[in-house]
């Protein structure tokens, strides 16, 4: 096996208020950051970039989250009604914000690459603000129409570039956490979107409009405001972030090039007793990255898993209010009820990434997951609402702490297995934008004509949610399979051939890379 050449470094020992410094020859790349950067505290560090990081996407997010369901406390608020609209047609208003949604995700997560997070993100955002502000004096069915589709266009870039964003900055075991902080955001919209229009709406003829324009008008306005300020709030990457030292910066980029996918150089493997190498993370650009992410078995596996999660998901978010208006309360307390459901959803996605990291795991919490959607969903469907609508309730508040949880556990078990930063990108916008079709899908199973109980829908997120735990077990079973076969590999010596930098071009394909499961 050739090994990288070694390097001069400076290696900094810090003692009390001493400092000594060396200059000796070693491999960098058998190096952990904590070990080149001895006096930078990581986890100070980590809390560092969570304040300056976490916090403004979690805003950005959740203001795109209330912008895409906002229409759903509006539609029990009277927009149907006013708009005149008839048979399907809101159904396939939902339905075309999805398509537009997905088409554009790997072309938005591409121009990322090019273009600042600090310049792209604010950019789309104030358009889909301009578009959500716009949408409140739609006259009719085709203003409703097309203004969803182009709110679908311009919301397309936020969660898959924030997703490959946090890849920038946290390794494969601390991403979970900050993806639930950040995805808890959607949830906690859910409960602001019920509270907001539980408000807005009592605006009713203010200007001649009617409470649901409101709605739109002022959430969209917010977003635009908050668009402005995001351009000073979010930073780009570690090399450039004015946030950390010199040497904080140094040890970040450290920690990701040859800490994020590697196995520790001290590990053995198997019976020959082999070294584990450090393989430093590719961070080309290149039609066969590109091409590398359509191929890739794993991404088409995870889709099926991401539908069954991402269906269920979405029917909450934009029929919750108009299934609980259905159990006999009236608009307001369906919008309120909304509120605690979506809460405690969040707070159970946040404890849920912490022990996933902890124990460096998804598979498990995701199944478990499943299984709550599986019995919220059996409650609501076998439930009469005329005769236990409490139960019906229940039913979506076990569903709702299934779902939530669940999506920034699939999200981050993807970029756990994708190495390479371009690869990882373009991988990333297509599970999300093809994934993202399962919204097109929830905006169809629930119609008016087969209210209260809602059967064919609750079946439909049954199916879905069992295609989910079938392709997370495939996936687990086939994992343990390639990592198996590439220990092997390792010990019989098949790869003693191929360089580091070989290694570094073949990505999360290179035989020391391990899947996670």
């Amino acid at each position: 096996m050739e090994t990288k050449p070694e390097s001069s470094v400076s290696y900094i020992e810090v003692k009390d208020t001493t400092v000594t410094i060396t200059d000796e020859k070693v491999d960098v790349s058998k190096l952990t950051a904590s070990e080149m950067y001895p006096d930078v505290d990581e986890k100070k560090l980590l809390r560092k970039m969570d304040l300056h990081i976490v916090p403004t996407l979690a805003v950005l997010y959740l203001l795109s989250f209330l912008d895409r369901g906002n229409i759903g406390n509006a539609n029990i608020e009277g927009l149907s009604t006013d708009l005149n609209l008839v048979g399907n047609q809101y159904n396939l208003c939902l339905t075309i914000f999805f398509i537009s949604y997905c088409v554009f995700e790997v072309p938005s997560n591409a121009v990322l690459k090019v273009l600042r997070p600090s310049i792209w993100l604010p950019i789309i955002m104030i358009c889909w603000g301009v578009v959500m502000t716009l949408m409140g004096l739609v006259q009719g069915f085709t203003g409703l129409f097309v203004a969803r589709f182009f709110l679908g266009m311009t919301e397309a870039g936020l969660f898959p570039g924030v997703a490959y964003y946090l890849t920038q900055w946290y390794r494969r075991g601390e991403m979970q956490f900050r993806q639930a902080m950040f995805f808890s955001a959607a949830s906690i919209a859910g409960a602001f979107s019920g509270l907001l229009a539980f408000g807005i709406a009592k605006m009713d003829g203010v200007g001649n409009l009617e409470g649901w324009r409101w709605i739109f008008i002022l959430e969209g306005l917010v977003t635009v405001i908050v668009a402005a300020a995001s351009f000073f709030l979010l930073y780009d990457y570690p090399d450039t972030a004015k946030f950390l030292t010199e040497r904080e910066r140094l040890f970040v980029i450290h920690r990701l090039k040859y800490d994020h996918n590697a196995t520790k150089p001290s590990e053995t493997d198997g019976e020959s007793g082999r070294t584990h190498i450090f393989v430093p993370e590719n961070d080309e650009h290149g039609w066969k990255y590109f091409w590398a992410a359509f191929k890739d078995w794993q991404i088409y596996l995870h889709l099926i898993l991401y539908y069954g999660i991402v269906v269920p998901l979405y029917g909450i978010s934009l029929f919750l209010p108009t299934i609980l208006s259905n159990l006999g309360y009236v608009s307001s307390k369906a919008q309120l009820m909304t509120i605690p459901i979506y809460i405690t959803a969040s707070v159970f996605s946040v404890i849920q990434a912490f022990f996933s990291d902890r124990v460096g795991l998804r598979s498990p919490f995701i199944l478990v997951n499943l299984i709550f959607l599986l019995v919220g969903y059996a409650m609501a469907i076998s439930t009469n609402p005329a005769d236990k609508p409490g139960v019906i309730y229940a039913g979506v508040y076990i569903a709702a702490l299934g779902v939530y949880p669940a999506f920034p556990g699939i999200v981050s078990w993807l970029s756990n297995n994708l190495s390479g930063s371009y690869k990882r990108a373009i991988g990333m916008a297509l599970h999300i934008g093809i994934g993202n079709f399962g919204g097109a899908f929830a905006s169809n199973i629930y119609h008016a004509k087969d209210k209260p109980r809602f059967i064919m829908g609750h079946a439909i997120e049954l199916g879905f949610i069992s295609l989910g735990i079938i392709s997370l077990l495939t996936l687990v079973t086939s994992y343990r399979f390639v990592n198996n076969r590439r220990a092997k590999g390792i010990r019989e010596g098949k790869y003693d051939n191929l360089t580091i930098d070989e290694l570094s071009q073949m990505g999360d394909k290179n035989p020391y890379f391990r899947y996670r499961y």
